[in-house]
């Protein structure tokens, strides 16, 4: 199973952003995002890629959605892959 992580974007230089996800600083390509970021924004990435913005409306329940699930789900495949991916290749920090 595979599926997207919340992170917000600390700084963007050209197609390439880099995102925080829970204190882990990646690189995320920006090339197929929906729509335009820009720094302080929250993005969903699967595999390196921003795949969406997430609205500012939803952030909060969004992150207290993943965190939940890392927290009580430790055994979880779908924690799991939140856990592969955010600490997966391309960290930057």
């Amino acid at each position: 199973m595979c599926l997207g992580v919340p992170g917000r974007v600390i700084e963007i230089n050209g197609s390439m952003a880099t995102v925080d996800f829970w204190g882990v600083r990646r690189q995320v390509n920006l090339d197929i995002v929906d729509e335009p970021v820009k720094p302080g924004d929250y993005i969903l990435n699967h595999v390196g890629f921003a795949i969406r913005r997430i609205p500012e409306e939803s952030i909060a329940e969004t992150l207290s959605l993943y965190e939940t699930l890392m927290k009580e789900a430790e055994d979880d495949a779908m924690a799991a892959d939140v856990r592969a991916e955010i600490a997966g290749a391309g960290r930057v920090s």
